[in-house]
């Protein structure tokens, strides 16, 4: 694969929270070994100047997506918490643009793009294509890349930046084929880099 990263292209960094890693109350498996290669993502971004976009659960603490709303996960990533703050490591700039999502209690948001501002943003500044990784891929980086390919933009799917929850074996395998599909093009650091 030939690939040239450039000025119409942005990092998107899904959902990489410290409820979401390891130990965390919905902690993806290996999450923690995306931190690494997203900084050498965020490293590349920087040198080429493009814009980085990190998205985040926000939740309100009787978020219905919580069990004890009758929703399918335990309570993660409520808003201002230490769960809901980006993974320590992760070497977020001072100028990355924060998308908060599932910010009302009543309506949850896998994806970047729901009830948030990201599409507009990344047309207004002249964004055609998304590098995307983080986590979960069978839930938020699945739904985000979806929308993403509905907002019309290109997407490059970060293979070696995403793990998945698998609550049923195989989910991350399948998320990752949908994707695909979609017209995502998955590709690793060092074919981007070539």
């Amino acid at each position: 694969m030939s690939v040239t990263v450039g000025r119409n292209d942005a990092l998107l960094i899904v959902d990489v929270q410290r409820d979401f890693l390891p130990g965390g109350n919905l902690g993806v498996p290996e999450g923690d070994a995306v931190v690494p290669v997203l900084n050498r993502y965020i490293a590349a971004a920087r040198a080429k100047g493009l814009p980085i976009f990190a998205s985040r659960d926000w939740h309100p603490r009787n978020h219905c997506s919580f069990k004890a709303q009758g929703g399918p996960w335990p309570e993660h990533c409520v808003a201002g918490t230490p769960g809901a703050a980006f993974a320590e490591g992760l070497q977020l700039p001072s100028d990355a643009r924060i998308i908060d999502k599932a910010t009302r209690v009543e309506a949850d948001a896998y994806s970047a793009f729901s009830g948030t501002a990201l599409a507009g943003e990344l047309r207004r500044r002249g964004v055609q294509r998304l590098l995307v990784g983080g986590l979960a891929t069978d839930y938020c980086v699945l739904s985000t890349v979806r929308d993403a390919r509905r907002e019309g933009f290109e997407v490059f799917l970060l293979k070696d930046a995403i793990r998945a929850v698998n609550v049923n074996p195989g989910d991350g395998e399948r998320a990752e084929r949908e994707m695909r599909d979609a017209g995502a093009v998955a590709a690793t650091y060092e074919e981007l880099a070539a």
